[in-house]
Parts: structure tokens; C-alpha cells; sequence
């Protein structure tokens, strides 16, 4: 018996992504914004294909990405920000809260959402891994989005 594998598919050429990204943690927040934005296009997906909203910070990411996943308009979603930790326990409330909500936003509508909201413990790690993340996100949502379309 020989059993079908489903192809990795980094195919973004007509692709509908929807992008939410936090605006606290600003200068991260604009890292990761850069490199998922240039790694949608370097995968096919045209500028015009492509919706950007900011969000006051990481725990309002769910409801906009709710509202992106109920229009029927995009084939993938991308959260984007920087919750980095502080002196208080407010920084595991937003760590957990934002990705329990993010998952289930994407579990409910049943739309990919690659989360790349880094939770660091200090800017210097947010810094260096800002532009990757950004990128490794903008892969997430092409190719989950096309796994999908292959499951149907």
C-alpha cells in the first residue's frame, strides 16, 4: 500500500491574505511587518491581494482576525506583534489570552492563521527575531492555505 502525501505548497499567486498586527512594541511590530509583507510577495501574492490592519495591541488581534475570517474575503490569515515581558504577571495574561484567542478564531471559522505574536523576555530578543518570524509567518498562512484547498 502506498499512501498519498500532500506536497508542501508555498504557491501564494492568487491568494487573499489578511494581515492584523498589534501596534504596541511598535518598532517590532514593523520588523515583522517587513519581512512577512516581502515574503507574501517573493511567494506570488500581489500587493492588492493583500489587507492590512493595525490593532491598538496584542489582545485585540482576535476580534479583528474574527472579523477578517467571518468576511469571506481572505484564503489566510497573519497575526503580528511583540507582547515582551515586564515586571508584572500582565505580560502572561496577554501571552495566553492573545494565542488561546488566535486559536480559536482559526478553530471556529476554519481559516489558517499563522501567529506571530513573539513573547520574549527583553527587546533584544524581539529585535533579532522580528524579520524572520515576519517571514516564517507569511509561509505559514500560504501554505496552510493551500493545504486546505487540497483536503477539500
Amino acid at each position: 500500500m502506498s499512501a498519498r502525501e500532500l506536497e508542501t505548497n508555498l504557491a501564494g499567486s492568487g491568494m487573499r491574505i489578511g494581515v492584523a498586527q498589534a501596534r504596541f512594541n511598535e518598532e517590532i511590530g514593523e520588523g515583522l511587518r517587513s519581512g512577512c509583507l516581502a515574503e507574501l510577495a517573493r511567494l506570488g501574492v500581489a500587493d492588492g491581494d493583500v489587507t492590512y490592519a493595525t490593532v491598538p495591541g496584542a489582545l485585540e488581534l482576535p476580534l479583528t482576525l474574527q472579523a477578517m475570517a467571518q468576511s469571506g474575503r481572505f484564503d489566510a490569515l497573519v497575526a503580528l506583534g511583540a507582547v515582551i515581558r515586564g515586571e508584572t504577571y500582565h505580560f502572561e495574561i496577554v501571552s495566553n489570552e492573545s494565542a488561546r484567542g488566535i486559536t480559536d478564531v482559526q478553530l471556529n471559522c476554519g481559516i489558517p492563521i499563522a501567529n506571530a505574536v513573539l513573547t520574549t523576555e527583553n527587546d533584544d530578543q524581539a529585535l533579532v527575531r522580528m524579520v524572520q518570524k515576519g517571514t516564517e509567518a507569511a509561509q505559514a498562512a500560504i501554505e496552510m492555505a493551500n493545504l486546505l484547498k487540497a483536503l477539500k
